[in-house]
C-alpha cells in the first residue's frame, strides 16, 4: 500500500466517460479528501465540454477544457471556433482540448490536420494553452507545433527522449501516467528521468491507463500516487516532492488562480 500523499493534481482525466456511470458523484465527492486538489476534464467535442462545464462548477478542485479530440470530427459546426472561444471566457476552461493527430484508427488524414491547424490557431489567437493528442502521429504532430509554437502540454507522452527534448526547446511541458510503472516500459522511464522537473506534469487519463497495481481495472485522480513513487524512485527523491511539483507546474501551466 502507498503512503497516503496529498496535493495530487491530474493534468488529464475524463469523468465525463461511461465508466462512471454508477458512481460518478460519490467518486467525485470522495477525491477532494483523498488528496485530490485539482484534476482537468478534457472535452473531445461540444457535448463533452457541455458536460465536464457542470463538473468544474460544482466541484471545486474541477477545471475543463474544449476541444476537438481527432476520434470526434464528425458533424462539427460551422461555428466551432466561436463556441470553443466562448467556453474559453469561463474562469474554470484552461484551454484548448484535447486536440492532436491520431494515426492509429482510421480517420482520414487531411480532415485530422484541418482540425487540428486550426485549433491550434485559435489556441494563439486567444493566447491559450492547447493540450495535444499524439498517437502514431509523432512527426506530423512535431510539424505544425513547430510551426504555430502553442504553450500547452503533450498528454500521456510516448515518445523517445529526444522527442521529449525537441517538445521542451518549443517550451511545452509533458504529462506522463500510469505506463512508467509497466514493465518494460523503457521510453516513458527515460523521459521520466530526463524531463525538467519544471515541465513535468503528472496524469491519469481516467477511466484509462491504471497503473501497476491496478492495471486493467478503472483508473481515477488517487492511482497517480503510484505513478509519483515509480517517478521518485527513478529520480531519487521523495514522492511527495514529485506531486508537490508537478501540481504547481500544472497551476502556472494553465494559468489557475491567475
Amino acid at each position: 500500500m502507498v503512503t497516503r500523499r496529498y496535493k495530487i493534481f491530474d493534468a488529464h482525466c475524463h469523468y465525463d466517460d461511461e465508466w462512471f456511470n454508477e458512481d460518478r458523484e460519490e467518486l467525485l465527492n470522495s477525491l477532494a479528501e483523498n488528496g485530490v486538489s485539482g484534476a482537468i476534464c478534457n472535452a473531445v467535442d461540444l457535448n463533452s465540454a457541455e458536460v465536464i462545464k457542470g463538473y468544474a462548477e460544482k466541484y471545486e478542485y474541477i477545471y475543463f477544457t474544449a476541444g476537438f479530440h481527432p476520434e470526434n470530427l464528425k458533424n462539427i459546426p460551422e461555428d466551432y471556433r466561436e463556441k470553443i472561444a466562448e467556453y474559453l471566457e469561463h474562469k474554470k476552461c484552461v484551454a484548448i482540448g484535447e486536440i492532436g493527430l491520431d494515426y492509429h484508427w482510421d480517420i482520414p488524414k487531411g480532415l485530422q490536420l484541418k482540425m487540428f491547424e486550426e485549433q491550434l490557431k485559435l489556441s494563439k489567437e486567444l493566447d491559450v494553452p492547447v493540450v495535444v493528442h499524439d498517437r502514431e502521429a509523432h512527426g506530423d504532430t512535431m510539424d505544425l507545433l513547430r510551426k504555430y509554437k502553442p504553450k500547452g502540454l503533450m498528454h500521456c507522452f510516448s515518445g523517445s527522449v529526444e522527442l521529449m527534448r525537441e517538445v521542451m526547446k518549443l517550451g511545452m511541458s509533458i504529462s506522463l501516467g500510469g505506463v512508467v510503472t509497466f514493465k518494460n516500459a523503457r521510453h516513458s522511464l527515460d523521459c521520466a528521468r530526463e524531463v525538467p522537473i519544471d515541465r513535468l506534469l503528472l496524469e491519469t487519463d481516467a477511466p484509462y491507463m491504471s497503473p501497476v497495481p491496478f492495471r486493467g481495472k478503472r483508473n481515477d485522480s488517487r492511482n497517480i500516487v503510484y505513478v509519483a513513487e515509480k517517478i521518485a524512485e527513478i529520480r531519487n527523491t521523495d514522492a511527495q516532492e514529485i506531486l508537490n511539483i508537478t501540481a504547481d507546474n500544472a497551476i502556472r501551466l494553465f494559468n489557475i488562480g491567475g
